[in-house]
């Protein structure tokens, strides 16, 4: 008899493969993504899981930038619009959005807001330029990608005072 494994089993062997080909060397790669009309890669040993946002529930005197708490499978997150956040608009709210669960060994049960997911990047043969910043690349086709730094942004002040 095979054993059967339930979604998130599957979802969690899936990146944990995943997470061990990025740490092997094996493969570089970075979830792509799109917040406010901007390319931006996000290294995968960040993010715990991608999902469609769930229904919401509002946190009174917050900032504009956090949308609310979500429940995932009895886990609560604080969502992040990303764009807000930036001080770029606001997220679509498009069937498109997704939401990044930072991943369990940063501690923090933080969802990052984003537009749409573009799937799967390999930048290391992308070029870094000093016109486009320490955290800046091109890709074969020119098109210009930032490097979200979820352990940074996580450290940051004001990301921590949700408070409005």
């Amino acid at each position: 008899m095979s054993k059967r494994l339930n979604l998130r089993e599957f979802q969690q062997t899936l990146n944990d493969r995943m997470q061990d080909k990025y740490r092997s060397g094996s493969q570089s790669s970075s979830l792509g993504v799109q917040i406010a009309g901007q390319n931006w890669l996000v290294d995968m040993v960040d993010i715990g899981e991608v999902l469609a946002p769930p229904p919401l529930t509002p946190v009174p005197l917050s900032k504009a930038w956090l949308l609310g708490v979500a429940n995932v499978r009895g886990n609560l997150y604080c969502v992040t619009d990303m764009a807000a956040y930036q001080h770029k608009g606001k997220a679509t709210g498009s069937a498109a959005n997704r939401l990044l669960l930072v991943a369990e060994r940063h501690a923090f049960n933080a969802a990052l807001l984003v537009d749409r997911v573009l799937g799967l990047r390999d930048a290391r043969g992308w070029r870094q330029s000093e016109a486009d910043g320490p955290d800046g690349y091109r890709d074969e086709h020119g098109a210009l990608w930032r490097k979200l730094d979820v352990p940074g942004l996580l450290e940051q002040a004001e990301f921590l005072q949700i408070g409005g």
